[in-house]
């Protein structure tokens, strides 16, 4: 009662914490089964033939309810994972904290999970001093399986064979509000597991959903939380944010609760700069255009064009201190990343390329000779073109050098030699002979 009347007075909403099974009907909703894919709608039904029960779980059945295509089907069911595996040919068991089930068929893989319950504390269910999951492998029931779940509009169950859709938490409403709402006391579920709190970022900003007022105030204070999160899941989420296809969006929400800093700590010092910041919100746009297009994008460009104007800052420093050109951008790449990996590594696989696409740029400035054509032959050419024309349309570099290089690339080769720049030198002084 206190706490109702405190949540009257701050205007908050109560935390939903008790399940209500609403089980909508075909007419009740907007999914069918033949949204579903091939692969996970014969798993469903092997599962429910052999008397199991068998769902569509979480973001296919959010994006479906949103009408967009869902990147991959999750299966949610009271089989264990041993089960599955019987009943299902070529089904493996992974995972140690959750063990799961993938399923592979033709060019994807369906995602099964066994209902997850109530964990108590014994040898199943163990938690850190902060209050997150270390481990949790305690199987339990649908209503239990939808508790468990962060998000209202993820807890939702589709069962296609029968076209009915289980909602627990008001999920339907929620979607339909566009509204983003934790299932329990966002504070004791984000202190679970904190990766939540980017979750929660990506959600609003992906779907542009509303973030709920009670989440407000443990995104701005739990950030620490982060801290002890394996560096692996912490870049896997990163990389999630930034190919979300809304990664301007997600970078805004993250340096508006200060999650940024447990990421990307050095945009803290671009922020302030329009130049750079118009530098990064033009490579963010141009990965979200890309995405929106079904095009290919390359994880190390974008990272390269994140960490490029510290990079830029620091050669130039080191330019004006005596050092030679390459010596200089080499040793500011080095220091750069140095300094982010005191926060969270980048993989050598993302770094490399990222290397390679800083070094080409002071390439594209020599057009005379044999070095323009040469550098066509580059294995990393297409990417450093690529980023050179961000630069250019920034004002990072002069536009006229973008207009030279993509003419010079779309010139035939007996037309090339008459484009190239040639080179002025300053005559040498010749020395008098001592007498």
């Amino acid at each position: 009662m206190i706490r109702r009347f405190l949540n009257k007075v701050f205007g908050q909403k109560p935390h939903r914490h008790s399940a209500k099974l609403h089980a909508l009907t075909a007419s009740q909703h907007s999914l069918r089964p033949q949204a579903i894919s091939p692969c996970a709608l014969r798993v469903i039904k092997t599962l429910q033939e052999n008397g199991f029960q068998a769902y569509v779980v979480g973001g296919a059945v959010r994006d479906l309810l949103l009408q967009k295509s869902p990147k991959d089907f999750d299966v949610a069911t009271n089989a264990t994972p041993e089960q599955i595996r019987r009943l299902i040919r070529r089904s493996r068991i992974i995972g140690r904290r959750f063990q799961i089930i993938h399923v592979p068929c033709h060019d994807e893989i369906v995602e099964v999970t066994t209902f997850r319950g109530h964990a108590p504390h014994d040898h199943h269910s163990q938690t850190d001093e902060h209050g997150r999951l270390t481990r949790d492998n305690v199987f339990g029931s649908l209503e239990e399986d939808a508790t468990r779940r962060d998000f209202t509009a993820n807890a939702l169950f589709y069962d296609p064979v029968h076209n009915t859709l289980l909602d627990y938490f008001s999920g339907t409403k929620d979607i339909a509000a566009r509204r983003l709402v934790m299932i329990g006391d966002p504070v004791l579920r984000f202190r679970e597991d904190p990766v939540r709190l980017l979750r929660a970022i990506r959600f609003s900003a992906k779907l542009g959903f509303t973030l709920d007022a009670a989440l407000i105030a443990p995104l701005r204070e739990l950030g620490n939380l982060l801290a002890p999160i394996p560096e692996s899941r912490l870049f896997d989420e990163l990389l999630k944010l930034l190919l979300s296809g809304q990664a301007r969006s997600c970078l805004e929400l993250l340096h508006q609760f200060g999650l940024h800093t447990h990421l990307l700590p050095h945009l803290d010092s671009l922020w302030t700069n329009p130049d750079h910041v118009h530098f990064i919100t033009l490579a963010l746009d141009n990965t979200d255009g890309r995405l929106q297009d079904k095009k290919p994008v390359s994880p190390g460009f974008l990272l390269a064009a994140l960490f490029w104007p510290s990079v830029q800052i620091l050669w130039q420093t080191r330019q004006a201190q005596g050092e030679p050109l390459y010596p200089a951008l080499f040793g500011a790449m080095e220091a750069v990343l140095d300094e982010q990996r005191k926060t969270l590594p980048i993989p050598h696989r993302f770094d490399g390329t990222m290397k390679e696409i800083w070094g080409l740029q002071p390439r594209f400035e020599q057009r005379s000779g044999q070095r323009p054509s040469r550098l066509l032959e580059h294995p990393r050419f297409r990417a450093g073109y690529d980023f050179l024309l961000l630069r250019a349309a920034s004002g990072n570099t002069t536009p006229e050098l973008g207009v030279w290089w993509t003419t010079f690339l779309e010139a035939d080769p007996d037309t090339r030699p008459s484009l190239l720049v040639q080179e002025t030198r300053k005559p040498r002084s010749r020395r008098r002979r001592s007498p």
